[in-house]
């Protein structure tokens, strides 16, 4: 399989999986995607509700490694990277949340950081170190660095927008801060925008690519990006296991919705590949917060890049989000047919901090605010003709407890991996948001 910049010819030669990872930009700025997405056959689909997850991420991935990657090296890495369960929870009558929060820094993040750093390990086996820069508005950054931490032959720098993160953000994102270790995250003074901005710059420095090996590990990096289709496939499996739908043609069960809260959009870009694969939903949702650059798209046809607007879902908090790049490009700038899969949906703090009480309280299930968009956007999106709705719960809700437990009127269960994050000692390294500071620290 090669891989193709969304700004050159679809023709193009293309890279090898290896360079489009180690990259993770594209040369002419543009991002990586598959040459082609390879389907699945009618009876690979039939078979999705008897597969476990790391059988389903084997099948999903193997297209994009195959003759990069022998079997048996492919099969430890994605054993490795998911050794944690991602269930679907049935919250109320038709409607289902798939909790991404069951790996190690409880967001949904784990599955590609964990992935992509064990495909680098085992596909990037020189001595020259690799550097591995992320700009993160929450969880991103923490996921990476718990997946990269004691990596050989890597360090990770990661910035993320100082005071627009959870304190249990900060904490996750810190913890491995030390003189000794392979991370260091740094707390940048200005927005996620600010710090996405900047390692655009860096990405586009051919001086400083000369000196330092660098790649991303932001959803702008294909190797980051390709696992989250996994999930996708694994929800419908579950749905599927249940008897809620018939993957088996002719099949008269409902359509599948599903409902992504998006920021920088590479989890919706994911899902869109998956049902170019074959996985039977019938649409999307992009429920985003205030920051709705996209569902404006839909609606207008304008995309308006702007600066970002703080709110409690600060994941989300995103007002030029990269893999748009992508979503266009698989729809070869076609918006009726990006519309005719893809609804957007908008929601500000307020419906988020209702919607978390009203759900805890008829239906015992707490949210997280940014599932807590997904849970609304799927729930303005369903007819009442007996649909399926899938929505992706993004995040555990203790990592909010200063917004949850107020909305609640309670205070939330706190896993025990947050607990050991929040009781190791804070070091937070601050720097300006320009790109001497950033450079600063990659040739320190």
């Amino acid at each position: 399989m090669r891989f193709v910049t969304t700004r050159g010819l679809r023709q193009a030669a293309g890279v090898s999986f290896h360079s489009a990872l180690v990259e993770g930009l594209a040369p002419d700025g543009g991002l990586y995607m598959p040459e082609r997405i390879e389907p699945w056959s009618a009876e690979e689909l039939s078979r999705l509700p008897t597969r476990t997850l790391t059988e389903i991420a084997y099948r999903a991935l193997r297209p994009y490694t195959r003759g990069e990657l022998d079997a048996t090296t492919h099969e430890a890495v994605v054993v490795e990277a998911l050794n944690f369960p991602i269930p679907l929870v049935e919250v109320e009558p038709g409607i289902f949340a798939l909790e991404l929060f069951h790996g190690p820094t409880l967001a949904f993040k784990d599955v590609g950081a964990r992935t992509m750093a064990r495909l680098m390990a085992s596909l990037d086996t020189g001595d020259d170190p690799l550097t591995v820069l992320a700009a993160t508005s929450g969880d991103t950054g923490s996921a990476v660095a718990h997946a990269f931490h004691g990596v050989p032959h890597t360090r990770v720098v990661v910035l993320y927008p100082e005071g627009r993160v959870s304190p249990t953000q900060e904490a996750q994102l810190t913890m491995f801060n030390s003189e000794d270790g392979n991370v260091r995250a740094y707390a940048v003074a200005g927005s996620f925008d600010d710090c996405h901005r900047l390692t655009r710059e860096v990405f586009g420095d051919a001086g400083l690519r000369r000196r330092v090996r660098l790649t991303s590990a932001n959803s702008v990096n294909i190797g980051r990006l390709l696992p989250q289709m996994v999930y996708y496939f694994h929800a419908v499996a579950q749905v599927a296991e249940v008897g809620r739908v018939r993957l088996t043609p002719p099949s008269s069960s409902p359509g599948i919705t599903v409902c992504t809260p998006s920021g920088n959009f590479g989890n919706l870009t994911a899902g869109l590949m998956a049902r170019r694969a074959g996985l039977p939903i019938k649409r999307f949702v992009a429920a985003t917060n205030v920051n709705d650059v996209v569902p404006q798209y839909l609606a207008t046809g304008r995309f308006s890049p702007r600066p970002s607007v703080p709110t409690i879902a600060n994941a989300m908090d995103v007002g030029n989000p990269s893999n748009f790049e992508r979503m266009s490009w698989l729809y070869s700038g076609d918006l009726e047919a990006m519309r005719c899969d893809i609804a957007g949906s908008r929601h500000d703090d307020n419906e988020v901090l209702a919607a978390i009480k009203r759900v805890c309280d008829e239906r015992g299930y707490l949210l997280d605010p940014h599932s807590a968009i997904a849970y609304l956007g799927l729930k303005a999106s369903l007819a009442s003709n007996g649909e399926i709705g899938i929505f992706l719960a993004t995040a555990h809700p203790a990592k909010f407890g200063e917004i949850v437990e107020p909305a609640i009127g309670r205070p939330a269960d706190i896993p025990a991996p947050l607990a050991e994050a929040l009781a190791q000692p804070r070091h937070i390294l601050r720097m300006p948001a320009s790109l001497d500071a950033v450079v600063g620290a990659l040739v320190a």
